[in-house]
């Protein structure tokens, strides 16, 4: 008996379906991995203060539209086989399935020999990185187990079990993607921390303004607009937010205050544009439980004290 042509029918859903399933599990990894970055950041990395600028909005999309393309798809192959057995056969899908099992393979082996070597390099297996392999290992294992059932007609066998098992892929998509507003907030709380963190860049903006200003002239400026100078750093900063200036107090000697308006308490240490201004500075004490910073904030109108350091910062000479 002569084998099955595949035809272009055949390549293009067979394609289809491989490629959009590829990208959901990645995506669906991706999206994982960000949320255990999220929950158990890496002190030594910088974290952004908007998680969604960092590919999970993608990374969720990318689940919402290309999972159920995916399961479309194999029940449109799967009514063919089940109108023409034959089509079990075809080059493509045997390919397809042997190339899926190939690449669940070595994500097994590969995900066991990082956690094997980081082990035996006495390096610390942390939350996150054992998060991570776990991660890698159940959604390897489970494709592996599937494709397996694929190819020896399991499904056919079984098409309730068949059905149970998308229902419960569809159910934990829907978790992993409500789950994440949950862990790293909806969008409109991101755009709301960007707001935060551009308030926080322009403080600092006005901070070094100030300095350089102490530096020319040997005293403060009085108010926030003595800085405008359109020579060196341009006009001042104002809220972007709420569309006011911030607020500059001058206090006594070389001691004042930069306020803003925030709309949550800060979660991440801050960049510094000028790292010297940390050790110039007079480091307040911060927000309870939080760490060390010279820029940690809480909501609402918060002042943050600061004094200029002579010592550190000298008087230009004539």
């Amino acid at each position: 008996m002569d084998k099955p042509k595949t035809t272009p029918k055949d390549f293009f859903l067979w394609a289809g379906a491989i490629v959009s399933f590829y990208w959901s599990i990645v995506a669906f990894i991706l999206l994982t991995f960000n949320y255990i970055n999220y929950t158990f950041p890496n002190a030594l990395n910088y974290y952004q203060s908007d998680p969604y600028q960092s590919g999970i909005s993608y990374q969720m999309a990318s689940i919402i539209v290309l999972l159920p393309l995916y399961m479309f798809l194999m029940r449109f192959i799967r009514k063919d086989i089940s109108l023409d057995p034959s089509r079990k056969e075809i080059w493509v899908r045997r390919w397809a399935i042997i190339l899926t099992l190939f690449v669940a393979g070595i994500a097994i082996a590969g995900d066991l020999i990082a956690l094997l070597t980081t082990f035996f390099n006495g390096e610390e297996l942390t939350t996150a990185f054992l998060l991570k392999v776990l991660i890698i290992f159940i959604v390897a294992v489970g494709v592996f187990m599937h494709f397996i059932a694929d190819l020896k007609g399991y499904w056919n066998k079984f098409p309730l079990r068949k059905r149970i098992e998308s229902i419960v892929v569809v159910i934990i998509a829907i978790a992993t993607i409500i789950a994440g507003f949950f862990i790293v907030g909806t969008p409109a709380q991101a755009r709301l921390a960007r707001f935060d963190s551009q308030k926080v860049n322009d403080l600092q903006n006005i901070q070094s303004q100030i300095i350089v200003f102490y530096q020319a002239k040997q005293k403060l400026p009085e108010t926030i607009n003595d800085l405008n100078n359109s020579l060196s750093y341009g006009p001042i900063p104002t809220d972007l937010q709420t569309k006011t200036a911030y607020a500059y107090l001058p206090g006594e000697g070389l001691s004042f205050k930069l306020c803003a308006v925030f709309n949550a308490e800060s979660k991440t240490n801050y960049i510094y544009q000028d790292q010297e201004n940390r050790a110039a500075m007079s480091i307040p004490a911060g927000i309870k439980g939080a760490p060390q910073d010279n820029w940690q904030h809480g909501s609402g109108q918060v002042c943050f004290d600061r004094t200029i350091d002579p010592s550190f910062y000298p008087p230009l000479k004539n």
